[in-house]
């Protein structure tokens, strides 16, 4: 019997990089090198589903082994997809991870997966790793629970939830660590053209809007200025889970980014309100919201001041520039 078994669990609209990852990860942990016979490790893609299980991208996987005998899995691996619509999960495989929890196998959440054991009420008592995308929904839905988003995954006992992305297979590098050392972890990560395992306390990427940090605790600071940017909380308010002063964090963000917290956070809350102005039909009042103004008045008159436009003008100028490349992408008939 392989020293590591995994039972993956898939949901309606899927992540397929999820996945693929952490499959792929198990496939060139196995065996010698890449030659992908499964004798260190084996897995099976479980049918909750009755039949081929649909991604996000629209890709279709087959399962391969019946839901039943949860025993059989040291690890099941619930992967979640889009949120949006509702994700549409068979009653029959809570029922299962349940099942599963009873007998101790590890149970793990990869992306939205996390929402799915919260709802079968399986992260109860345990903390939980989101991405910075999804936390306030998780945080609104589940509020009873604990959660992180400012590093890749959590490992807390039995319960492993994971950011998504390119991240999973540093959780998978964990696991294969764990049950099969680190040696096979790191060729499996090598193989895939990846850093050696990162631990989880790794922080999740920032938002493209971010500016570039080299002083970890800064960094730390703009995650969570990107991550609470709709709150009225403080830059003293700030400080208190960085363990720092407000003098301390405002001579390092000035030292390493040019800027103070208060004015970075300025700049993130500008930059989003242009994006949503340019990229979505929200009103106005919604987006100065959004963005922690107290007012669209208040909002109409900072970004004014500081883009030289009103929040109406920013939006007809996206519009224009749309339909500028629209028509840049036609081209004349010809003649005849």
């Amino acid at each position: 019997m392989a020293p590591l078994r995994v039972g993956f669990l898939l949901t309606p609209r899927f992540t397929l990089t999820a996945f693929a990852g952490f499959a792929d990860a198990l496939r060139l942990a196995a065996d010698d090198r890449d030659r992908s016979r499964p004798r260190q490790a084996r897995w099976a893609v479980l049918d909750a589903n009755d039949g081929p299980v649909s991604s996000s991208c629209g890709v279709a996987v087959l399962p391969n082994a019946p839901l039943e005998a949860p025993r059989d899995y040291d690890y099941l691996v619930v992967i979640g997809g889009l949120l949006h619509g509702g994700q549409r999960v068979p009653a029959r495989l809570s029922a299962f991870l349940h099942e599963a929890a009873a007998a101790g196998v590890k149970l793990v959440g990869l992306c939205t997966g996390s929402f799915v054991l919260a709802r079968a009420g399986l992260l109860e008592g345990h903390l939980a790793c989101v991405s910075w995308f999804h936390r306030e929904e998780f945080a609104a839905e589940f509020p009873a629970c604990r959660v992180v988003s400012n590093q890749m995954f959590v490992v807390d006992r039995d319960r492993l939830t994971c950011a998504g992305g390119t991240s999973v297979v540093h959780l998978a590098a964990h696991i294969i660590e764990r049950s099969l050392g680190r040696a096979n972890a790191v060729k499996a990560l090598r193989i895939m053209i990846e850093e050696q395992p990162l631990p989880s306390r790794t922080l999740q990427p920032e938002p493209v809007i971010s500016l570039r940090s080299t002083d970890s605790v800064v960094h730390k600071a703009m995650l969570l200025l990107e991550q609470q940017l709709h709150a009225p909380s403080t830059i003293d308010e700030l400080c208190a889970p960085l363990g720092l002063g407000r003098r301390q964090l405002e001579r390092r963000f000035q030292r390493d980014v040019g800027l103070s917290p208060a004015e970075y956070r300025q700049r993130l809350r500008l930059e989003r309100a242009r994006w949503l102005l340019q990229h979505t039909d929200l009103e106005v009042t919604e987006i100065a919201l959004e963005c922690g103004f107290q007012s669209s008045a208040n909002f109409a008159r900072v970004v004014r001041r500081a883009l030289g436009q009103s929040p109406r003008e920013l939006r007809q100028l996206g519009r224009g520039e749309k339909r500028e490349l629209s028509g840049a992408g036609q081209t004349a008939p010809k003649g005849t």
